[in-house]
């Protein structure tokens, strides 16, 4: 049997084209995992967004409903996944900065402020988890680590702060570091809901330098 030809434009003849569907690669174990978290982070990004649901992510991802259930069992997981990347990713930054020798209480504090707030400017969509937006109408659960997370964040500054109020000659250095500890997370927190409910428009590195520099 002849192999059927078609002629092309300059008069040459030429072998039929067949054209096969491009074949979807199978993602390797937990790169899907991955892939849902990175999509709904990105679907948290962008301003005015409301509620995710898990039909909007799935046609984000071009994936069923039920697909995504085989990676995580409800969507407050999905949102625990978040957390996880976010604890990891802040407190191990912020150990890197309790380790390094030489630093004053006041600076080390300086810079695990100047560190959440960064991490909020190239994270937009995980700081509407942390401020609590994203988790409205989601398991009660999940503020509760988010608030547990910056109880956290305002012990870690009590314990730098209390060195360096001693070592200022204050007569009550706990108290005076608790009360700054205290101040400093509510700054911090106002810059991230300020960065989230403004659609990402006021930067939360606003002037931070120089605020800092005024309440440290």
């Amino acid at each position: 049997m002849q192999n059927e030809e078609t002629t092309g434009a300059s008069g040459v003849d030429t072998p039929t084209e067949t054209s096969t569907p491009p074949v979807r690669k199978r993602p390797k174990p937990g790169e899907r995992r991955v892939q849902i978290l990175q999509a709904l982070a990105a679907m948290l990004e962008q301003p005015g967004a409301e509620r995710v649901t898990t039909a909007a992510l799935a046609a984000r991802l071009e994936v069923s409903e039920a697909a995504l259930y085989r990676h995580f069992a409800s969507k407050a997981q999905m949102f625990e996944g978040l957390i996880d990347f976010i604890e990891q990713s802040v407190f191990t930054l912020v150990n890197q900065i309790l380790e390094r020798e030489g630093a004053t209480g006041a600076q080390q504090a300086a810079k695990i402020l100047t560190l959440l707030v960064q991490f909020a400017e190239r994270n937009p969509g995980m700081t509407r988890v942390m401020v609590g937006d994203a988790l409205v109408y989601e398991n009660e659960r999940l503020q509760q680590r988010m608030n547990q997370f910056f109880d956290k964040i305002e012990a870690t500054l009590r314990q730098v702060l209390r060195g360096a109020a001693a070592a200022d000659g204050s007569a009550t250095p706990s108290v005076d570091a608790q009360v700054r500890a205290a101040a400093l997370t509510a700054f911090v927190v106002g810059q991230l809901q300020r960065f989230a409910r403004s659609g990402f428009r006021r930067a939360p590195s606003e002037h931070l330098e120089a605020t800092i520099a005024l309440i440290v």
